[in-house]
């Protein structure tokens, strides 16, 4: 008979009390309590209604986290021109900051709301290199992008920030690293896409959907190559996310059947379905930098260029259990 051990390759610790920070699926053996534990996922997330933007827009930059969220450029109809309004979101309502230097739409964007960044995207009449640095008063020149691009990826940190994909105006795989001051090449993603959703660090990142067409695959960066993940469930671009490599959160999006309200969580290995947001719409905004379970959506394309934003929370909740024998 095979033990637990000879089937997982591990022990099941025997503690005397429940560990302090169990990670999901976690098992352990109590001997206070001569109880066998283990810790499970019991919720699912739900989305809310938050305060609108002053400036309603679609493909704009977003970063930061729930409640401490930031917005801008973007465009807004007839046609799409480019916008630089900056917006700061408390959890309840946005307020205007200090303007892009460039006006632009589908630029990258990561970081927080008081250390953001904004790379590439499309002026009046093509792809743009510039990158720009949010202090939370202004933004100021940063180094260029060495591929012109716009609909990228993004993740990271103002001063460790990726970039990946995009159009220029063909859909690109390339992949570029900055420092604070220059961007360096990366490995190249293995599918080239634009408007991909895009979470975690520099040297711990994660691709997830795109178009080229419209793809449900997903990439793992460890700092110097992608490989595969888990297949999104349903396949879209023009998408948002949140999240770390091993704790995403993908919504909304657009493929060839339009606007959808997917919402789908990540472990690290495959994607599950969440709670949908109450309204379909792509080219959003995300508090990015945020959590699996603590994120929002903020402008997009519904029939026309959006203010309204949603609120994500509680995905992943976990809870000690008992094993029982039946």
């Amino acid at each position: 008979m095979s033990t637990y051990n000879q089937i997982f390759g591990i022990k099941v610790t025997a503690v005397t009390s429940n560990p302090s920070d169990p990670i999901k699926g976690q098992v352990w053996f109590n001997t206070t309590d001569a109880a066998m534990r283990y810790q499970s996922v019991t919720t699912s997330g739900a989305w809310a209604s938050g305060g609108n933007l002053n400036t309603a827009r679609m493909y704009l930059g977003g970063c930061g986290t729930q409640t401490s969220a930031l917005a801008f450029a973007g465009g807004t109809p007839p046609g799409i021109t480019s916008v630089a309004n900056t917006e700061e979101y408390d959890g309840t309502s946005w307020t205007n900051s200090g303007n892009t230097a460039t006006a632009r739409y589908a630029p990258g964007s990561t970081g927080t709301q008081t250390s953001a960044l904004a790379f590439g995207g499309y002026l009046v009449t093509a792809q743009t290199t510039a990158t720009e640095e949010y202090d939370g008063t202004s933004w100021t020149s940063g180094g260029n992008l060495a591929t012109p691009r716009s609909s990228l990826g993004g993740c990271g940190t103002q001063t460790t920030a990726l970039a990946f994909g995009g159009t220029s105006p063909g859909a690109q795989s390339a992949t570029e690293e900055y420092n604070g001051t220059a961007w360096t090449s990366g490995g190249n993603l293995g599918s080239a896409r634009y408007a991909p959703g895009s979470a975690g660090t520099q040297t711990s990142a994660l691709a997830f959907g795109g178009l080229n067409p419209s793809t449900s695959a997903t990439e793992e960066y460890d700092g110097s190559s992608w490989t595969s993940g888990g297949n999104l469930g349903t396949a879209r671009g023009q998408l948002a996310g949140a999240g770390t490599q091993t704790s995403a959160l993908a919504f909304g999006g657009a493929n060839p059947g339009g606007n959808t309200t997917a919402t789908e969580a990540y472990n690290g290995t495959s994607w599950t379905a969440e709670t949908s947001m109450a309204t379909a719409r792509s080219r959003i905004g995300s508090a990015k930098n945020g959590t699996q379970s603590s994120t929002a959506a903020f402008g997009g394309f519904i029939s026309a260029a959006e203010a309204t934003t949603e609120e994500f929370t509680g995905a992943g909740a976990s809870t000690t259990k008992n094993i029982t024998a039946s």
